[in-house]
């Protein structure tokens, strides 16, 4: 079932996020994302960062994260741990 997650990098730039994503992770805007990830979003907010995620199933996200974000975000500066919410999705759509 999928799922949908928030994640909050408190203090984190979109800067960071750039250089984790694009540069570490070598995905590109517009572009696919990680094994699983049905759609994805990124917005600075008041004070830091906070990331959008839909994902196939919350073990493919946690796998993804153990694996790519937890490491690359470190190695980025990321100030703080990030603050992870899982919801149940009751609906999606995708492009036609």
């Amino acid at each position: 079932m999928a799922v949908g997650v928030v994640v909050e990098f408190t203090g984190a730039t979109l800067k960071q996020y750039d250089d984790v994503v694009n540069n570490m992770m070598g995905f590109t805007p517009g572009g696919p994302g990680g094994p699983g990830c049905m759609f994805h979003w990124a917005t600075e907010t008041d004070d830091g960062l906070r990331v959008t995620d839909v994902w196939e199933t919350r073990e493919q996200f946690e796998v993804f994260a153990r694996d790519k974000i937890g490491p690359f975000s470190v190695k980025a500066g990321f100030p703080s741990e990030p603050k992870v919410t899982f919801y149940e999705v009751h609906n999606y759509q995708t492009a036609g």
